[in-house]
C-alpha cells in the first residue's frame, strides 16, 4: 500500500511528506533546523521542552459545503493558530503553513532559553558536553543574550552522582528532557530511571540493584541534550575538539555493531594515543545509532598491562623474551622438527585476513586447520542465511520472527532489541528454549522444552507450518499449531538459531530442521528472510566463508595424535584442562594471542597479536554482512596483526602467502572465495545518506552518535547454485540422560568470565558470578542450599562452585556461565556432590 502523501510549506518552502509526520521531521527532509531538547527520532514525542515552538496556520474550512475557502485569487485563506505550537508533536496536515523564524516564534524559543538557563551551571569551560553540546549551541543560536534571572536564585544540585558505577549524573545540568528516562522505557525496556520530587526540585533517579541496571546504560549518554549523563571511562577526560575518530566493528558479538573509536594523545599514558570513549557510528541496517554496555566499555581490555606485547619462547621450561627473528625461527624449525600431522586451531575472534592466511598456511604445510566452536551452520549460510538488503527494522506486521535456544539479550543485545521493536510493531515472534529468556515476554508464542527436545519441537513446528498435525495433544498442541500456521502464513521469515544445551552434531540437526522449514514455507532467497546463526564470536561467520570447520570428533584425541599445533585466539585448555596433557608431552604448541592465556602458558612460542583497535581488517556479521574496521592506536610493543604474524612464519619456511597488507589478503580473499568475489575495501566504504541525521553539527536533533562516512559495508548475496537440501528423518528421539549424571548447561552472558572481560577492570562488578544455578526442587533433592559450595565432578576434574537457586531453571538440569572456575563449553553430564561449606564472600 502506497503513502498518502501530504503537501505543505515551512517558512515559505513547499514540502512533500508521508501523512503522520511530525513537523519538526518534515523541516529537516528540506534543510530547516527547528531545535528540539527533548524529541529524538527514534522515542515517542512529549513536547515536554517546549524548544521546538513555531507559528502553524491550517486552511479555513467551510464545515456545511465540506471545502476550503479560498480568497479572490483563488488560494486557502490560512487561519494561524492563537498559540505557538510544539513541532516535534504536531502532525503535518494539507495546506499547513509553517513559521520556524516569525517573531512571536522566535520570541518564543528566546524564553525556553532563558528558562532553562535559570538554575545551569555556568561550567561550560569544563562541562564534558562542551564543544557537542545541544544546550550551549542552541543558547548561542536562539538565546536571548542576557537572563533577567537572580544569580543568587540559582539552584545548587549535587554533582558526580553515581548512577551505578558506569554512568554519572551531574543535577544541575540537567534539564529534565527525559530523553534517558524514555530512552530505558520506550526503546530497551529497562525503566531502571525515573523522576523524583516536584518542581524545581526534580531530578533523575535509579531504583535498581546494582544502579542502572541496563546493558544499554551508555546510550543515554549520547542522546542527552546536555553534560548531565557522562560515562565513568570518559567523564572530565577530554575535549570533543581534541581527539581524533577512527571507524571500528565491535567484534564481541555476532551482530557487527559500527563504532567510532575517539583517541587522544596525552601525558599521562607517555605521550601516547590512547581511547577515551567508545561511540556508536550510525548504520540503521546493522545496529541504528545505539550499541551495548560491553561494546562501549570492554574496549579497555586492548590497553591492559598485561597484554603480550613481545614474542616469547621457552627456554629451560619458562618463556622467555625474544626477538621476532628467533621466535620466527624457533617456529620454524619447531615445525619441520615435528613433521606431520600439524593441527591448526582458531576462532571467530580474529578478522576475515587473519582467518584466510592461518587457513592457507596450515594447509599448505600439509596440517588441518579447524574451526573451536559448538555451533553448526556456517556452511549453508550462501543458500539459507539472510539475502543482501535484509533489514530488521523493516519487519513488522505480517512478517514473523523465529528465535531458538537462544538468549539474544545476553548473546547479541542489539538483535535482542531490534526483534523486540520488530515485535512491538506487529510482527509474530515465536521464541522456543528449555528457560525462560528475556525476548518471551514480547513473544506471541512461547514454547516450551527440554534441552534433549528442543529437535522434537522444531520438527512439530514444521509439520504444523505443512499442515500437518503436531505430535501431542492439549494447549501444547495447539499453540504449535497457531505459531506453525503463522511462520507458514508469514510474508517474511527470518529464524535466529543458537546451540545452548545442544552438542555440535545436535545443533547440525537442528540447523538443518530449520532450512526445512524455511524451504517448505518458501521463505529462501528473499531479503528479509532466512537464517541467522547466533555465533559465539563476532566473525564466526567470516571463518567459515574461508573453509574453517569444527573438528568431526574428539579434540583431545585429534591433539594427542598430532606433532605439531598452532593455535590462533584460542585457549582450549582454559575450558578444559584435561586437554593440557595432551598438549604438554609430544606436542610442539604455537599460540599467537592478546594475553597469557592458561594454553599459552604452556606453549613453546608466545606471539603477540595486535587487538581491533590497533589495525584494520574485516568482520563478517551473523546477517552475513562484511564490514570494515581501521586503526585507531599504534601498536602495543612489538605486537602484529595476525595476517602478518602468518605471512612472516610462511615467507621464513619457503612459503609463499600473497598480500604485504591488508587490502591485499583480502583482494586473495575475494579471489579464492566465491561469495565474497568483487569485493574490496572500496566498495565496503560506501557511505548514503541515512535517517535519521545524527551526528552533525545539530547534534541536538539524534545526539552524539556519529554519522557514518566510512562506509556500512556489504551483505552478501544469496546463492543456492550446487546445494541440495538433505531429507531430513522427522521422528526425532530426545537424548538419554547420563546414569546417576545431571545435564550441565553452559549459558551465555553478556558480561562473561571470558579472557577479554577479565581483562577490562571497569566492568569487573558488572562480571558474571561463578554460580552453579539450579531448581529449587533440584537443590532438595541434592540436599544443597543457596550459597552453599557443591563439587562438580566432571572429566576427572573436581571444580567448586557455589549453588544459585533459580526457579526459571529446568528442574532436570543445571546451568552456569563461562567461567575459569568451570571450564565447560559444552553440555556435559557432570556428578554434583555437597560440601555443606558456606562460600566466603
Amino acid at each position: 500500500m502506497s503513502e498518502t502523501m501530504v503537501r505543505l510549506t515551512i517558512d515559505g518552502l513547499e514540502v512533500e511528506v508521508p501523512s503522520g509526520t511530525l513537523l519538526v521531521d518534515a523541516a529537516k527532509t528540506v534543510g530547516i533546523d527547528i531545535p528540539v531538547f527533548c524529541y529524538h527520532p527514534k522515542l515517542e514525542p512529549v513536547g515536554m521542552c517546549r524548544m521546538c515552538l513555531v507559528e502553524v496556520g491550517t486552511p479555513k474550512f467551510d464545515r456545511e459545503k465540506g471545502e476550503v475557502i479560498r480568497d479572490e485569487h483563488g488560494d486557502p485563506i490560512i487561519d494561524f493558530w492563537p498559540k505557538l505550537a510544539t513541532a516535534c508533536t504536531t502532525p503535518v496536515s494539507e495546506g499547513m503553513v509553517v513559521e520556524v523564524e516569525s517573531q512571536p516564534a522566535v520570541r518564543g524559543r528566546e524564553q525556553i532559553v532563558e528558562y532553562l538557563l535559570t538554575s545551569h551551571p555556568l561550567d561550560c569551560p569544563i562541562c564534558d558536553k562542551g564543544g557537542e553540546c545541544p544546550l550551549q549551541n542552541l543558547t548561542m543560536q536562539h538565546g536571548p543574550g542576557v537572563s533577567r534571572f537572580i544569580f543568587e536564585d540559582k539552584m545548587n544540585l549535587d554533582k558526580h552522582v553515581p548512577l551505578g558505577e558506569l554512568i554519572f549524573l551531574d543535577r544541575e545540568r540537567c534539564i529534565q528532557c527525559a530523553r534517558c528516562v524514555r530512552f530505558q522505557e520506550e526503546i530497551v525496556a529497562d525503566p531502571v530511571l525515573t523522576f523524583g520530587h516536584r518542581g524545581r526540585h526534580l531530578e533523575i533517579m535509579t531504583f535498581s540493584e546494582p544502579g542502572f541496571d541496563s546493558y544499554f546504560s551508555g546510550n543515554t549518554t549520547d542522546i542527552c541534550p546536555v553534560g548531565a549523563l557522562t560515562t565513568a571511562d570518559f567523564r572530565f577526560g577530554a575535549r570533543p575538539w581534541e581527539m581524533n575518530t577512527a571507524a571500528s566493528i565491535c567484534p564481541h558479538c555476532p551482530v557487527g555493531c559500527n563504532l567510532s573509536l575517539s583517541t587522544r594523545r596525552e601525558a599521562k599514558s607517555g605521550g601516547d594515543e590512547v581511547v577515551k570513549r567508545v561511540m556508536p557510528r550510525q548504520n540503521e541496517w546493522v545496529n541504528e545509532i545505539w550499541i551495548c554496555d560491553k561494546g562501549r566499555f570492554s574496549h579497555h581490555f586492548a590497553a591492559s598491562p598485561e597484554r603480550i606485547t613481545h614474542p616469547l619462547v621457552r627456554k629451560d621450561g619458562e618463556l622467555v623474551q625474544v626477538s621476532w627473528d628467533e621466535a620466527l625461527e624457533r617456529v620454524a624449525d619447531g615445525f619441520r622438527a615435528a613433521g606431520d600431522p600439524l593441527v591448526g586451531l582458531t576462532s571467530g575472534r580474529p578478522s576475515n585476513e587473519d582467518l584466510f592466511s592461518f587457513q592457507q598456511l596450515v594447509t599448505k604445510l600439509g596440517g588441518n586447520p579447524y574451526l573451536y566452536d559448538s555451533l553448526a551452520g556456517g556452511a549453508y549460510a550462501d543458500a539459507y542465511g539472510v539475502s543482501s538488503g535484509t533489514n530488521l527494522s523493516e519487519m513488522g506486521p505480517g512478517d514473523a520472527i523465529l528465535v531458538i535456544l537462544s538468549d539474544l539479550h545476553e548473546e547479541a543485545p542489539i538483535w535482542w532489541l531490534r526483534v523486540k521493536q520488530a515485535a512491538e510493531r506487529g510482527a509474530t515472534l515465536v521464541t522456543l528454549n528449555a528457560r525462560p529468556t528475556r525476548l518471551d515476554g514480547f513473544a506471541a508464542f512461547h514454547l516450551e522444552s527440554p534441552y534433549q527436545g528442543i529437535e522434537a519441537k522444531v520438527v512439530a513446528l514444521l509439520n504444523a507450518a505443512m499442515g500437518r498435525q503436531p505430535a501431542g495433544g492439549g494447549s501444547e498442541s495447539e499453540a504449535i499449531g497457531l505459531a506453525g500456521k503463522s511462520l507458514a502464513e508469514a510474508s517474511n521469515l527470518v529464524i535466529f538459531y543458537g546451540s545452548e544445551g545442544l552438542l555440535y552434531q545436535e545443533s547440525e540437526s537442528l540447523v538443518r530442521t530449520c532450512m526445512q522449514l524455511l524451504d517448505e514455507t518458501g521463505h529462501v532467497g528473499r531479503k528479509n528472510n532466512g537464517l541467522i546463526p547466533v555465533w559465539p564470536r563476532g566473525n564466526t561467520q567470516g571463518a567459515w566463508d574461508v573453509g574453517l570447520r569444527p573438528i568431526e570428533g574428539d579434540l583431545e584425541g585429534t591433539l594427542k595424535s598430532s606433532a605439531a599445533a598452532y593455535f590462533l585466539a584460542v585457549d582450549p585448555i582454559g575450558d578444559d584442562p584435561a586437554l593440557a596433557e595432551a598438549l604438554q608431552d609430544n606436542t610442539f604448541l604455537v599460540v599467537q594471542e592478546l594475553f597469557l592465556t592458561s594454553t599459552a602458558e604452556v606453549a613453546d612460542v608466545v606471539l603477540p597479536a595486535q587487538s581491533f583497535i590497533e589495525r584494520e581488517g574485516t568482520f563478517t556479521s551473523g546477517e552475513r554482512r562484511v564490514q570494515r574496521f581501521y586503526p585507531a592506536v599504534p601498536r602495543q610493543g612489538e605486537a602484529l596483526p595476525d595476517w602478518e604474524i602468518t605471512s612472516k612464519m610462511a615467507e621464513i619456511m619457503g612459503i609463499e602467502l600473497k598480500g604485504t597488507s591488508a587490502a591485499g589478503v583480502f583482494l586473495e580473499l575475494t579471489d579464492q572465495t566465491k561469495v565474497y568475489e568483487g569485493l574490496n575495501y572500496p566498495a565496503l566504504a560506501d557511505a548514503p545518506d541515512q535517517w535519521p541525521d545524527v551526528g552533525g553539527e545539530d547534534v541536538y536533533f539524534g545526539g552524539t552518535s556519529y554519522r557514518n562516512l566510512q562506509g556500512i559495508g556489504v551483505q552478501l548475496p544469496h546463492d543456492t547454485s550446487g546445494f541440495q537440501l538433505l531429507p531430513l528423518d522427522l521422528e526425532v528421539q530426545p537424548k538419554a540422560s547420563g546414569d546417576g549424571e545431571i545435564l550441565l548447561v553452559p549459558v551465555a552472558n553478556l558480561y562473561d568470565r571470558g579472557i577479554l572481560n577479565r581483562h577490562t577492570t571497569l566492568l569487573k562488578d558488572r562480571l558474571a558470578p561463578a554460580v552453579l544455578k539450579m531448581n529449587g526442587a533440584l537443590a532438595a533433592d541434592l540436599s544443597v542450599q543457596d550459597g552453599v559450595d557443591v563439587e562438580v565432578h566432571v572429566n576427572g576434574h573436581v571444580h567448586l562452585l557455589p549453588v544459585q537457586v533459580d526457579e526459571s531453571i529446568p528442574a532436570d538440569v543445571v546451568v552456569t556461565g563461562l567461567s575459569q572456575e568451570l571450564p565447560i563449553r559444552e553440555p556435559t553430564y557432570v556428578g554434583i556432590k555437597p560440601t555443606g561449606v558456606k562460600k566466603k564472600t
